[in-house]
């Protein structure tokens, strides 16, 4: 079963993202290099999705990710999906 989470904006500027943002695609990038991630990206809101193999992944990212540790994403929810399109 996969894991989605979805990120709540906080309301920070697009220059405090910007400002962060480097450091939050490091992470992206190395979920991607492990084949954790499947799709991960912004809502037209600044709020945000990204969709992850297995929940334990998902948790690890919400933990490391730096616009969770540095308030840029207000709240955060993990719900598990069972995508049956691509499995």
């Amino acid at each position: 079963m996969k894991a989605v989470v979805i990120g709540e904006p906080s309301g920070a500027s697009m220059d405090a993202i910007m400002a962060v943002f480097p450091r939050h695609k490091a992470l992206v990038d190395a979920f991607k290099a492990r084949g954790e991630v499947i799709g991960i990206g912004p809502f037209a809101d600044r709020g945000n999705m990204a969709i992850f193999r297995t929940r334990s992944a998902a948790e690890e990212f919400a933990r490391e990710d730096p616009f969770v540790l540095e308030g840029l994403v207000k709240s955060y929810v993990i719900r598990d999906w069972a995508d049956t399109m691509l499995e």
